[in-house]
């Protein structure tokens, strides 16, 4: 009996053994999986922090962006518009002259587009209504130094101020505004400067 106690002894001591040997090889095993695991997250989430800071950073840039074209675009129109008042402005201005003053810049600008020839100028009603008595003289003046000619048209054009100004079938608008337009890139050109220059 004490020879199989002894074998049942070293069989239990060999299976203890065994035993031992397996939890702590599975306790290793698992502390490396832990291990592999924390580097794997540790890892994931380095990559994570790393990807979405760039997506912020690149966000930010993009809102950056975003705010500063929408700040050129309200101030380019609010610029068009103070250009369109100052326009609207000087139209009226030019409409709201004295008399006198109102017929010398007519008869300045009248000269600018004469031709030889015989031509005719045409006021709307509200300048028809107020002609000095020497305006026809005054332009045949000028419009002798180009060779030709002026009249003055008994009836009213459809404007509402300067003159049109015709040579047989060719007709020139010079109103106010008409001119401002024919001119507009200088015109809004030389505002903008006047505006701005000390924006910029």
């Amino acid at each position: 009996m004490a020879g199989l106690d002894e074998i049942l002894n070293m069989i239990s001591a060999q299976q203890k053994q065994t035993e031992d040997s397996i939890i702590k090889a599975a306790e290793t095993k698992a502390q490396q999986i832990i291990k592999e695991g924390e580097s794997k997250a540790q890892t994931a989430y380095d990559e994570y922090i790393r990807k979405a800071k760039t997506q912020h950073e690149r966000d930010y840039e993009n809102s950056l962006s975003a705010i500063d074209a929408e700040m050129k675009r309200r101030l380019l129109s609010c610029k068009v518009e103070l250009i369109n008042t100052a326009i609207e402005k000087t139209i009226r201005k030019l409409k709201d002259l004295p008399d006198k003053d109102y017929f010398d810049l007519i008869v300045r600008l009248a000269e600018k587009h004469m031709q030889t020839g015989e031509g005719t100028i045409s006021f709307g009603s509200s300048d028809l209504k107020r002609l000095p008595a020497d305006l026809e003289s005054r332009l045949n003046e000028k419009a002798a130094k180009s060779g030709g000619s002026v009249k003055i048209a008994s009836g009213s054009a459809d404007i509402e101020d300067g003159f049109i100004l015709s040579y047989g079938l060719i007709s020139e608008n010079c109103s106010f505004r008409a001119i401002i337009e024919s001119e507009s890139e200088e015109v809004r050109d030389i505002a903008a400067r006047e505006l701005f220059r000390q924006v910029e």
